[in-house]
């Protein structure tokens, strides 16, 4: 399964590479530490419209690793220290 995160910052977002940058480093600890998880990538959005999301965020994953991810440390810290620069989110689930 493909977990997409996408991602459209709020206006306190001055350094949006350096938000992807740290989404990176963050998400790909993922790997190798939630059962379940093959892979992670993090792709930053390349048109700059205010009707666009600015990150997608897909985690490849074993559909009953969905659990062990929402309960992860990587994502409750996602969560606790990004949300307030995030003005949406959409989640968007799907079968390779």
């Amino acid at each position: 399964m493909l977990h997409h995160i996408l991602v459209k910052y709020n206006n306190s977002v001055k350094d949006k590479d350096a938000f992807a940058k740290e989404a990176e480093i963050l998400f790909s600890g993922l790997v190798g530490t939630v059962p379940g998880i093959n892979d992670v990538s993090v792709h930053k959005n390349c048109i700059d419209r205010s009707n666009r999301y600015d990150l997608m965020i897909v985690i490849d994953m074993e559909r009953d690793a969905l659990d062990d991810y929402d309960d992860s440390m990587i994502h409750k810290r996602w969560k606790k220290d990004y949300s307030d620069l995030i003005e949406m989110k959409a989640i968007f689930d799907c079968e390779k």
